[in-house]
């Protein structure tokens, strides 16, 4: 891939792009450091930490309109997850800084008349207004819990409310015999006024002459158009029901080839026996706006169906679900190790009447790729009554199989599933067998929202098409890529599941035409050989993984920089590099040539 410049979007001109380029060692200490030079330069950022441009824009629009100079907004998409990011700041937040703390609900406005084509999109948004102060607690709930907006959501919604289609639901007036209409459609030609001419008004934004008309049948008909055709974006919102069906059959394993989301004939009935499973069914995987909302939604989905416990994280894990676990209910306790030691220690406790509710694991790990003993989880947790949840992120279900040792498996589909760097999405699937399916599937039914916006939608299951072919392409890339390292005397550790000493765990799971999947660490000698190569090498280099390209990153630097002893103490080095490898054909003369600038490092003895 060429150079990318820093702060510019991976991939390049993308709008919704989902990582950021930081190609030096030091922009990435910049970026933590929030430093200008680096800050400055961002046109985005990994979408749960930095807030998309165009969310920030819709933001301080509705401040201007509906808050005070006081106020700054972080928007949701319904009033439940609003109102679960209120919950949150009252209950982490000083008293001082609820002050003016309150909730805006955009709808749309029935005069409008929406067709029923946008009213099935549900373009809602419900904004989090907050001092300057509580903020920094509406951005916390934002992170961890994967419950803000899209940037897809956003952009569309600002445009319906700068045009007052969206509106403040208190303000929502009743359809009524004349109104002002948005002028659309063939009469156009015949007056003065077009979509095409735009007017400036006092906040800078542009908006779209109206006109005052009478009810009659045509000018209602215009204006429906004229919604549907302005906000349609070329999106056949028609074809959602159908790209969400592809998407859970892909993950299924079912669907391994492209259909026509356009056919009016019905898919198949689902295989019952998908994933080496009996009894799964299509509507027990769910897919929500991110990898971390599955993680978040799962544990809600726990805590309400079980008797509220602590929970265990087993492993060196992402960031975040580490911290829904410690700050979303009764607790955790953390096994950094994810050892056979740690599973003594966790059955001893669990011999000594202590209990749990989940055991959360990553499959491999996030960035060790080490794999947790799943035979030996999955007994405890049928002795001793705890519910065990799989992140299959990395491994992907193409080359393992996890769910028959899971109650439920999560996944990112930002990641490999996508692979174009470009749209976010999660899932998370109920195991039918599980002895909390009956409980888990009643709190799915009662509480689930399908919060997943439907131009995400149609981007997710367009990239997803050739999954299965990137995957074989990325197993054979990072093994090759291993193997240049594993040579070179300048690197002293690569972890990869084929290489790792927990490589026995991934086997049990290892699928028979599977591979080690996509992403790698490595370590060199020292910091400063680390941050040659690092700069050399001619890769994207942001945050994110599962990218069709390869995409590099120094990972502790960029998710631990304030916690790097803490890291250490794990066994994660502060050092390490993660390579997230992609379908190039030039890669291992790629890392060749970033060891050799490694090899002109002077190092004093």
């Amino acid at each position: 891939m060429p150079s990318i410049e820093l702060g510019d979007s991976i991939p390049p001109n993308t709008a919704h792009a989902v990582s950021v380029s930081l190609p030096t060692w030091k922009s990435n200490v910049g970026y933590e450091e929030g430093q200008e030079w680096v800050v400055s330069t961002m046109v985005t950022g990994y979408p749960r930490f930095f807030v998309h441009k165009s969310i920030q824009a819709f933001g301080r629009d509705i401040v201007a309109r509906c808050g005070t100079t006081e106020h700054q907004a972080m928007l949701f998409p319904t009033r439940k997850t609003a109102n679960r990011c209120l919950d949150f700041i009252r209950d982490k937040a000083p008293q001082s800084a609820l002050a003016g703390l309150s909730v805006v609900h955009l709808v749309l406005d029935p005069a409008k008349k929406a067709p029923e084509a946008l009213q099935s999109a549900i373009p809602s948004i419900s904004a989090v207004l907050c001092s300057a102060e509580a903020y920094p607690f509406a951005k916390q709930y934002w992170q961890h819990s994967g419950d803000g907006v899209s940037s897809r959501r956003a952009e569309f919604c600002h445009g319906l409310f700068k045009e007052n289609i969206l509106v403040p639901e208190d303000r929502a007036s009743s359809p009524r015999p004349a109104q002002r209409k948005l002028c659309r459609g063939p009469k156009r030609y015949r007056r003065n006024a077009s979509i095409d001419d735009t007017t400036k008004v006092n906040n800078g934004h542009e908006q779209y002459p109206v006109k005052s008309t009478d009810d009659d049948p045509t000018d209602t008909l215009e204006t429906s158009r004229f919604l549907e055709e302005r906000y349609g974006r070329n999106l056949d919102l028609s074809l959602v029901p159908n790209a969400k069906s592809a998407i859970r059959r892909r993950i299924a394993g079912v669907l391994t080839e492209n259909i026509d989301l356009k056919s009016t004939t019905a898919f198949p009935t689902m295989d019952s026996n998908a994933r080496g499973i009996s009894n799964f069914k299509e509507d027990d995987i769910y897919l929500v706006p991110c990898g971390m909302n599955a993680i978040f939604t799962t544990h809600q989905a726990l805590l309400k169906a079980r008797e509220p416990r602590k929970s265990i994280d087993f492993g060196f894990p992402y960031v975040d679900t580490l911290k829904i676990l410690q700050k979303f209910g009764p607790g955790a306790i953390f096994y950094g190790h994810g050892s056979s030691e740690d599973l003594d220690d966790l059955e001893s406790r669990l011999k000594n009447g202590e209990r749990f509710l989940a055991l959360f694991c990553e499959f491999p790990g996030n960035p060790l790729l080490s794999c947790p003993d799943l035979v030996r989880i999955r007994r405890l947790a049928d002795t001793y009554d705890f519910a065990v949840v799989v992140d299959e992120t990395v491994g992907t279900f193409v080359n393992v199989n996890v769910l028959p040792y899971a109650d439920v498996v999560v996944s990112s589909l930002t990641k490999i599933f996508s692979g174009d760097c470009n749209v976010m999405g999660g899932s998370l699937i109920l195991n039918p067998n599980s002895r909390y399916y009956p409980s888990l599937k009643s709190v799915m039914t009662a509480e689930f929202e399908d919060t997943y916006w439907a131009e995400d939608v149609i981007f997710m299951e367009r990239n997803s098409r050739d999954f299965r072919s990137r995957i074989d392409r990325v197993n054979a890339n990072a093994e090759a890529i291993c193997d240049v390292l594993n040579a070179h005397p300048l690197v002293t550790k690569v972890y990869y599941p084929k290489y790792n000493d927990s490589r026995p765990n991934y086997e049990v799971c290892k699928l028979p035409n599977g591979g080690y999947g996509g992403l790698l660490s490595c370590t060199l000698k020292t910091k400063a050989h680390a941050m040659a190569f690092y700069d050399a090498l001619e890769t994207a280099k942001g945050p994110s993984l599962g990218t069709n390209f390869t995409l590099t990153s120094p990972y502790v630097v960029l998710a631990h920089y304030q916690e790097l002893d803490w890291a250490a103490g794990y066994g994660v080095d502060p050092d390490l590099l993660r390579i997230s490898v992609g379908l190039e054909e030039d890669l291992t003369e790629i890392f060749a040539r970033a060891l050799k600038v490694a090899e002109t490092v002077q190092v004093s003895e």
